[in-house]
């Protein structure tokens, strides 16, 4: 939060919202971990059209 604070007084944005959503961070321990994260990396843009998520999708909630 207060680093939200912060960029918000940098910033004449009070209030705005500066995360992403459902955001969160992975540490890569290992090259086990690294070859998976790139390979998410190079295919999930192509999975956006399927995602729930997508503007042009219809709601599956």
């Amino acid at each position: 939060m207060v680093v939200i604070k912060w960029i918000n007084v940098l910033q004449p944005t009070p209030s705005v919202p500066i995360w992403q959503r459902n955001y969160y961070e992975h540490i890569i321990r290992n090259q086990v971990a690294l070859h998976k994260t790139r390979e998410y990396v190079q295919i999930d843009p192509q999975s956006w059209n399927c995602d729930q998520l997508h503007p042009d999708s219809p709601s599956k909630w």
